[in-house]
């Protein structure tokens, strides 16, 4: 499981969890009004262009979707094209990989929340269990809190 932790600058804290990457960007997309493809997603020009019903070598194809084929001319046709609008912009494809989870927390952080994501329940419970972490810190005992009741409720944590 994905532990999230969110932090608003007034308010409550609040832990969630996801199940896995693709579960965690619906989620995402869900809290931010988003679709899950504006938050992270993962195609190379080929298939970009198959959704439109159309192949690189079809006649006429450079004259009906030019910007598709110059993704597939510049990075190659099966290259993976990733988008996530938060971190590079609304709409716009890198070749450089790009974490989903890192994507998904840049989503969720803006001026009135921040987010922390912990990509399965050993780095969550050993956040937890740190007592140097700055984010526990003066009134960060709140989000210890809402994390300690996040990995309770999934049975990560024994409540004792």
């Amino acid at each position: 499981m994905i532990y999230v932790l969110e932090r608003p600058a007034t308010g409550a804290p609040r832990a969630w969890f996801a199940y896995d990457a693709e579960d965690l960007i619906e989620r995402v997309a869900d809290r931010r009004g988003l679709t899950p493809w504006e938050v992270w997603d993962r195609r190379s020009a080929r298939e970009l262009l198959a959704m439109c019903g159309e192949q690189p070598e079809a006649a006429g194809v450079a004259e009906r979707l030019p910007a598709l084929c110059a993704l597939g001319a510049t990075h190659g046709w099966d290259t993976p094209l990733y988008r996530a609008d938060a971190l590079l912009g609304r709409g716009v494809l890198a070749a450089g990989a790009l974490d989903p989870l890192d994507a998904s927390a840049a989503a969720l952080d803006r001026g009135d929340l921040q987010a922390t994501i912990w990509p399965d329940e050993t780095s969550a419970i050993l956040a937890f269990e740190d007592d140097t972490l700055a984010a526990w810190q003066g009134a960060g005992w709140r989000a210890r809190h809402a994390l300690r009741e996040q990995l309770v409720a999934t049975e990560a944590l024994a409540d004792a």
